[in-house]
Parts: structure tokens; sequence; C-alpha cells
């Protein structure tokens, strides 16, 4: 996983303003948004923002901001 992670995730930023991973080990929904350029990144991009929503919170998001999506319900 940590090579699909670190592959992925800032090539992917120019891209998508929202990214998020469903991280089933800490049982946590991790969000990160705002990517920004970063030359010392080793795609030249990484994200700003970084949160760790946990089974009783919501999240919505960016692509449907009146959406909410309950964390518990992503969570085996």
């Amino acid at each position: 996983m940590g090579w699909l992670f670190d592959r992925r995730r800032p090539s992917r930023s120019t891209m998508n303003r929202d990214y998020w991973i469903v991280n089933l080990v800490d049982r946590v929904l991790e969000v990160y948004r705002r990517p920004a350029p970063d030359p010392t990144a080793p795609f030249g991009w990484r994200y700003s923002s970084r949160q760790a929503l946990g089974p009783e919170s919501s999240a919505m998001p960016l692509a449907a901001p009146n959406a909410r999506v309950r964390i518990s319900d992503l969570l085996p």
C-alpha cells in the first residue's frame, strides 16, 4: 500500500482538489485537500491540508458540497 499511496497521491493532486483514503487499519478517513506546487515532492505537488476523521464524523466531498458522508458507513 505504501508504494501505491506514494505513487498516486502526488501525481493526481494536479487534477483532484479532494483526495480521500479509507484507512482501515486506523479506522479513519484521511482527507487531503488544497494541492500546491512543491518542488521537493517526488511529482512536484503535495496537499497542504490533511484531516483524519474518525467513525463518529462525517465529510463533505468538494464535488458535491450538499452531500454528507458518514465515516462509519465507509468502515467495516
